[in-house]
């Protein structure tokens, strides 16, 4: 019971998160709803089918489950908002490592998003 548990409150606090970033621009909403529905087929079906099916999020998780597919424009969403990122950064106060460890860490996550496939459908 304490694992279902478990399980139940990591799938609510990223689905929570991924409501916040359906309101918060740069903040990513399908990569929390892919952990919510990971967690979900541990602990919580019911959301994990929710989830599934969902009208506007449910293919982008069925695609990266399926294929581990990401659509060429969430591939441009997300590397506009890094750019932006990096922007904001360099223009902020920040500390000149935080400058400079922010955009390669950026740098490598979208050569990674890059290499990911686009979907089939």
């Amino acid at each position: 019971m304490v694992r279902i548990l478990w399980w139940r409150s990591v799938a609510v606090l990223s689905v929570a998160l991924g409501m916040i970033g359906v309101i918060i621009p740069g903040l990513p909403t399908v990569p929390f709803l892919l952990v919510a529905a990971w967690a979900g087929t541990r602990g919580w079906p019911e959301l994990e089918a929710w989830l599934l099916n969902h009208p506007r999020y449910g293919q982008s998780i069925r695609q990266w489950r399926e294929q581990g597919a990401v659509s060429r424009r969430a591939k441009c969403a997300a590397s506009t908002m890094m750019l932006i990122s990096v922007i904001l950064i360099a223009l902020s106060g920040a500390h000149n490592a935080v400058k400079i460890a922010v955009p390669l860490m950026l740098c490598i996550t979208l050569l990674w998003l890059w290499k990911r496939p686009e979907p089939r459908d």
